[in-house]
């Protein structure tokens, strides 16, 4: 957990307000009592103030901020604000101020306006309904083109990657992404890898071709979107297309591809698609027991992160640290 470890270290040193607009989820509850009494953020409880004081009997959770968006004195605010930016999408006054009282809407608003640096949701909604109001409300970053995902991969007793340190990407979110949408999930992903892993990105795009050694459609993609990310950043060590061993494996990576900046070094890797991805990273979490720390959201203008269903209440703290770490990173 070392590299968990650096990111809560991170958290604490520049405290960052966190929302969670499941304040009466129990894991949820558990989570934000740790993350206060550790000085790991901030945090706000969304949700109605008499069902999470219920909910939270036998925990500490008095440092918390509770709203009720439906009584809060910035409800009319922030309906208006929604209204402007989704009238030229057919919604009304009255449907903006009905939307704003859902607490991921109102979240998501929080985070837009700067009352609160970010927000971590999802342990009982699905990942459509945390990122549809972030997708409408907070947008994506300037000059970004697609929302995406990464897991950090810490894979025990390998020497592999940043000795055992991966980002594995795009591996939640993009089913199918095109060139342009690969180039940029590259690219979003060395930003990860840098500010949330602490490695220095070496990227490799992955494809079942090493240099030309097949010819496929799906190989020119990863081809393309290779040269697109080199033009799109030019500073960053990225190559493709690479089968998997080329990638990380330096005696492979030197026969397959001599001269390769990346080859045999990799510690970026960026799948063609999302089948890939998420097998990909479910094979290394269970067959080499490794820790798999995401899904991270990448992309965003604003830091918002989705939790799995099944997520504990030391994945809640987890993710609620990274949205931390990510919101310091952000220009207000």
């Amino acid at each position: 957990m070392a590299v968990m470890d650096s990111i809560i270290q991170k958290a604490k040193a520049n405290k960052k307000r966190i929302v969670l607009p499941e304040g009466s989820e129990a894991r949820t509850l558990k989570a934000a009592e740790k993350v206060i009494k550790e000085g790991i953020a901030d945090v706000v409880l969304l949700g109605k103030e008499e069902e999470i004081k219920e909910k939270a009997k036998g925990l500490d959770i008095s440092k918390a901020e509770i709203i009720d968006p439906e009584k809060s004195p910035l409800l009319q605010k922030y309906a208006e604000e929604y209204y402007n930016l989704r009238k030229t999408k057919g919604v009304t006054e009255e449907q903006a101020y009905q939307i704003m009282k859902d607490p991921m809407y109102y979240g998501c608003m929080m985070v837009k306006l700067d009352d609160v640096d970010g927000m971590v949701s999802g342990a009982i909604h699905a990942t459509a309904d945390v990122f549809r109001p972030a997708f409408q409300i907070v947008k994506t970053a300037a000059g970004v083109k697609v929302v995406s995902s990464a897991f950090i991969m810490e894979v025990p007793n390998c020497t592999y990657g940043s000795d055992g340190v991966f980002i594995f990407a795009d591996c939640a979110i993009n089913p199918n992404p095109n060139e342009e949408e690969l180039a940029a999930i590259a690219i979003a992903s060395a930003h990860t890898a840098k500010v949330l892993a602490g490695i220095e990105p070496r990227i490799a795009m992955l494809s079942f071709s090493t240099k030309g050694s097949a010819n496929h459609e799906l190989v020119d993609k990863v081809k393309n979107a290779t040269k697109i990310a080199k033009e799109l950043a030019p500073d960053l060590l990225i190559d493709g297309e690479l089968q998997l061993d080329a990638a990380i494996v330096k005696e492979v990576g030197e026969l397959k591809a001599p001269g390769s900046p990346v080859a045999g070094n990799a510690n970026v890797l960026i799948f063609p698609d999302l089948q890939a991805g998420n097998i990909g990273y479910k094979l290394v979490q269970r067959l080499a027991k490794a820790n798999a720390i995401g899904p991270i959201s990448q992309g965003l203008a604003k830091p918002i992160n989705d939790l799995s269903r099944g997520c504990s209440v030391e994945d809640i703290v987890n993710v609620i640290a990274i949205t931390c770490v990510q919101a310091q990173g952000v220009q207000k």
